[in-house]
């Protein structure tokens, strides 16, 4: 699942550096599952006093799931993300999103999170083709 890009925001690009909300436009409007779940995350995060907020159902199609790994393994993409939400984003298999609030990234959940053992612990033999 590639980024569907308007001929006008690939002529700005062509002729220089892109506007951050043109680019996240054309991710929610490109990727609208991966955009939804980032979404809803980060809302949860907002609502609460919690450090972070997770995603743990898995996408309902392939389609979906791609979108979510695009939107989470593209540097340029991730990062649009986190600055517009004003989050940091961690992401384990196939669909655990999670949304940080900027000031728990050095603590013990964000590295629990993250970390190798975080990793492992995180997996199942359904998760393995996911």
């Amino acid at each position: 699942m590639s980024l569907t890009v308007p001929p006008a925001l690939l002529d700005a690009a062509e002729r220089g550096p892109v506007d951050d909300e043109a680019f996240i436009a054309c991710v929610r409007d490109s990727l609208p599952y991966a955009w939804a779940t980032v979404s809803r995350v980060v809302a949860e995060l907002e609502s609460g006093d919690a450090e972070l907020a997770d995603n743990v159902v898995p996408p309902p199609s392939d389609a979906d799931r791609g979108q979510l790994l695009r939107a989470l393994a593209s540097d340029a993409i991730r990062a649009g993300l986190e600055r517009h939400f004003g989050v940091r984003l961690a992401f384990q298999n196939c669909h655990r999103v999670a949304a940080f609030r900027p000031s728990a990234v050095d603590g013990e959940r964000y590295r629990r999170f993250v970390s190798t053992r975080g990793q492992l612990l995180n997996q199942s033999p359904e998760l393995r083709n996911c």
